[in-house]
């Protein structure tokens, strides 16, 4: 079959163009939204079985998808001897899910140019500079140690959520004090509130604001979050939720905690309704792309804040709590837990817990999916939980990350390289591969590989359109007769891609 047959039947499912111009990923699936819905009943009772078995008082969830609160539900009493019935309008104290604002807000000062993440924080809270680190060869504590839990302070649950409503003054005084180190800077992830709580501080003299004002004005009033509070004795007692500790087969109510310095840390108080649109905003940040970008946050600095910067688990045998096994690797970002599975999936997301209370919020950027939920009891495990739900969502619901569009230029090099196979005739003189190609493929073993492979196939019947894996490189499909065979390419960085790395294969049945 000569190459005039491949190139007719090519030239059918590709156009001749040479723009580069970008386009985000999609999802493909026109069923998608439907197919999520119609799993609600049992994401619902898998919820409901949980809350039961693990005794929540109170219970509320949520589900988002494409930005938009789709699916909420509440169980249960956020305030027991006055039977009040929890809402999606409920406010919980969130506790450590509370981080992930703080570092927003860090990373707005650092956009408006008012700080920099790796200048030594000593710099807004002077006393650090006499703490004495570890090591005499220790580097000083960055802001960046801060965001990421790499500060060298020692994991610190629960002993600083009892923090909560120091003073600004009380924590001036512990940093006075001869403070504890567990390792030195910058060189491994342990979970430190006392961390989060000093980019509490530096906010409020970066700005001077407290950082409550400064993230009320910041981050809360633009995203219309206006119920959300730090002070509990702000908030409508019919809106409150009282925590409990379920001890000896029973409730018993948990001193309720002011808000203080520790509260950038685990203070915020907040509604499913209110937190969502805090979820949108997240995944409105993927997939990168060319609209106008009016967050209070910039969306390449929202995904600054996902990204992995501090390596925390490794799980090669984890298992989901359906009980498949599926290995993990797990790190800290900005405020943020990041998490990709063995399947490829990443999760973002935070835990929280305080005496009275448990939370969890998970969302996955290529799924445009993300679950919430609160409960009044003394550190719920929220965290099983939200992974099963989503684990079944995805499985029940079959679907499938955002697919990236095939650029012009990798079209436009899968129709050229399909033209000159299998015999690659003048293929040295094409001008379709880069200077290095041919120093370090053999032409003659390419011809020898490719008219075997094509022989094995037989007749051409379908040339598929390539699945890139970026803008610059791909993979497709040739089905024959008898065989399908799979071809993958690599472009240069030039103006004008290039081929310079090649790959024929026949696809194993």
């Amino acid at each position: 079959m000569k190459n005039f047959v491949y190139y007719f039947l090519f030239s059918s499912i590709v156009s001749i163009a040479h723009s580069q111009s970008y386009r985000p990923p999609v999802f493909t699936d026109p069923d998608r939204v439907k197919k999520i819905e119609a799993v609600f009943p049992t994401l619902d009772k898998i919820y409901k079985e949980y809350a039961e078995k693990n005794h929540f008082p109170g219970f509320t969830y949520g589900i988002v998808v494409d930005g938009k609160l789709v699916h909420a539900h509440s169980l249960g009493y956020t305030n027991l001897a006055q039977k009040t019935p929890a809402s999606t309008e409920s406010l919980f104290r969130i506790a450590s899910m509370s981080k992930s604002f703080t570092t927003m807000a860090i990373l707005q000062l650092r956009d408006a140019g008012k700080l920099n993440l790796d200048e030594p924080a000593s710099k807004y809270i002077p006393e650090l500079a006499s703490v004495k680190l570890l090591t005499a060869d220790a580097p000083a504590i960055t802001i960046r140690h801060l965001l990421t839990h790499a500060a060298g302070f020692p994991e610190d649950n629960p002993w600083g959520d009892r923090q909560l409503a120091d003073t600004n003054e009380e924590l001036i005084k512990l940093l006075q004090s001869k403070i504890a180190f567990s390792n030195t800077p910058g060189i491994t992830y342990e979970y430190s509130n006392l961390g989060i709580t000093l980019l509490g501080y530096i906010i409020q003299k970066v700005s001077g604001k407290t950082y409550q004002q400064f993230i009320n004005e910041n981050i809360f009033k633009p995203l219309g979050m206006t119920h959300t509070k730090w002070e509990y004795t702000e908030i409508p007692a019919d809106k409150l939720a009282h925590g409990y500790r379920w001890r000896d087969g029973q409730w018993t109510e948990e001193a309720l905690l002011h808000d203080g310095a520790w509260g950038a840390m685990g203070g915020l108080i907040t509604s499913i309704e209110d937190f969502s649109k805090y979820m949108a905003l997240h995944l409105a940040a993927w997939p990168p792309k060319d609209d106008t970008d009016n967050g209070p946050l910039k969306r390449s600095s929202i995904r600054e804040m996902h990204q992995p910067w501090n390596i925390s688990s490794f799980l090669p045998q984890y298992k989901y709590p359906s009980g498949r096994t599926c290995g993990t690797v797990s790190a800290y970002c900005y405020g943020l837990n990041w998490m990709r599975d063995c399947d490829n999936r990443v999760y973002i997301g935070h835990s929280g817990g305080l005496p009275g209370f448990g939370s969890n919020w998970r969302f996955l950027p290529e799924y445009g999916i993300g679950v919430v939920c609160f409960a009044n009891v003394t550190y719920a495990p929220t965290v099983p939980i939200n992974l099963r739900v989503l684990d079944t969502l995805i499985i029940s619901a079959q679907l499938q990350p955002r697919q990236l569009p095939a650029s012009d230029i990798l079209k436009q090099r899968q129709k050229d390289l399909t033209q000159i196979l299998p015999d690659w005739k003048n293929a040295e003189t094409s001008g379709l591969f880069a200077e290095n190609f041919f120093a370090d493929y053999s032409l003659e073993a390419l011809k020898k590989e490719a008219n075997t492979l094509f022989a094995k196939a037989g007749k051409i019947l379908n040339i598929k359109e390539i699945v890139p894996e970026n803008q610059l490189r791909g993979r497709y499909l040739i089905e024959g007769e008898k065989a399908t065979l799979w071809v993958s390419f690599t472009l240069t960085p030039e103006s004008s891609p290039l081929i310079q790395e090649y790959h024929i294969g026949e696809v194993k049945k």
